[in-house]
């Protein structure tokens, strides 16, 4: 199963008659760490970090990148604060689609097939699905067609009641679960797609099972070492939990944004049940 998003480059803009300063400042204070802990952190002085953050003075290029390394800003959003410092973005934001991120593409394919019959899938910035292996596909059997149009998202597919919600035994564990993530996000990134997307998903009704139905199961009633995904396929309970990996080091917005995330089979029946079906 391969999937490939390939939408429209966004370029970063500057907020308007801002500057760089408030936009520091506004990352320092999401840090939570004071004007002398980042002087310290940035070899430079409270005094310095101060008239940036006021306005009083305009920091270097070299100053922007070592404020935002030091402030761990996501790499769009560095582009955003040396635009509004009044210079270059330094990070291009290369289309999936290009021939520079060739092996970029086939490193992911391997990787995620490698991990078959588990689940595995590489997702974007605003959960848009790049690619998926085929424990994924499985998981997606029976879900409307509708739904699995291109392009394919993450959370839309997982908390729709016509997607995956309805067959998620503790839906309501794991839907707090990838709300609370994403608004993790959001307070990070300044994001209006990922606001839309999270207000459209957070107000999906959690659907209800027909009568007769087996019952969501109680939180904390089995000893997992985090906390699953339990959903059913074709009258088996299947338990995962997910890993999320990012790019170490990132030089390109779109590298940058990249997630893979892999489904850990959380029991030894799931582990059975997988195997057979890849033999």
């Amino acid at each position: 199963m391969t999937i490939l998003a390939t939408g429209d480059v966004r370029v970063p803009t500057a907020p308007s008659g801002r500057g760089a300063g408030p936009l520091l400042r506004a990352w320092r204070e999401r840090r939570r760490i004071s004007q002398l802990e980042l002087a310290l952190r940035a070899d430079s002085s409270a005094r310095h970090i101060s008239f940036v953050e006021t306005g009083r003075s305009r920091p270097s290029e070299e100053m922007v990148l070592r404020l935002a390394e030091q402030l761990e800003v996501p790499v769009r959003e560095r582009n955003a604060l040396l635009l509004a410092a009044g210079y270059a973005p330094r990070y291009p934001e290369t289309p999936l689609d290009d021939p520079a991120l060739g092996a970029l593409r086939e490193g992911l394919e391997r990787l995620i097939q490698g991990y078959e019959p588990y689940p595995a899938l590489v997702v974007d910035a605003v959960y848009d699905v790049v690619t998926a292996n085929r424990g994924v596909a499985m998981l997606l059997a029976g879900v409307p067609e509708r739904l699995l149009a291109p392009p394919l998202n993450a959370m839309r597919l997982t908390l729709h009641p016509e997607g995956l919600a309805p067959r998620i035994r503790n839906l309501r564990e794991w839907r707090g679960h990838l709300l609370a993530q994403m608004e993790r996000q959001i307070a990070l990134d300044r994001s209006e797609a990922l606001r839309a997307l999270y207000d459209e998903v957070a107000a999906y009704p959690v659907p209800e099972r027909e009568p007769g139905g087996v019952p969501e199961e109680p939180a904390g009633e089995v000893p997992y070492f985090a906390l699953p995904m339990r959903i059913e396929h074709d009258g088996q309970v299947l338990s995962f939990v997910s890993s999320i990996s990012t790019f170490n080091t990132p030089m390109d917005v779109t590298v940058a944004e990249l997630a893979i995330e892999t489904f850990l089979p959380a029991d030894p029946a799931t582990v059975k049940y997988l195997r057979s079906l890849s033999a």
